[in-house]
């Protein structure tokens, strides 16, 4: 089923994988809406931008999130 909304709890979710790879909370933009795809990309100032993915289960997106964050910071 697609995702309509990303809740308080998946953000919760989103910002616990973003504080393990030692990101800023005040660097981290989480839009309520999903997009498809679901992108993550780096603003031009600097913060990183993340939009799930409204198609992907979540938990699955989730999960390949650190991979994801990595690839747009160039590590």
């Amino acid at each position: 089923m697609p995702l309509e909304i990303v809740s308080f709890k998946h953000i919760s979710r989103i910002l616990e994988v973003t504080d393990s790879l030692g990101l800023n909370r005040e660097w981290v933009e989480i839009p309520l809406s999903p997009e498809r795809p679901g992108v993550i990309r780096r603003l031009t100032n600097g913060q990183l931008e993340i939009f799930v993915d409204a198609d992907q289960l979540f938990k699955d997106w989730l999960g390949a999130l650190p991979k994801h964050i990595r690839l747009v910071q160039g590590a």
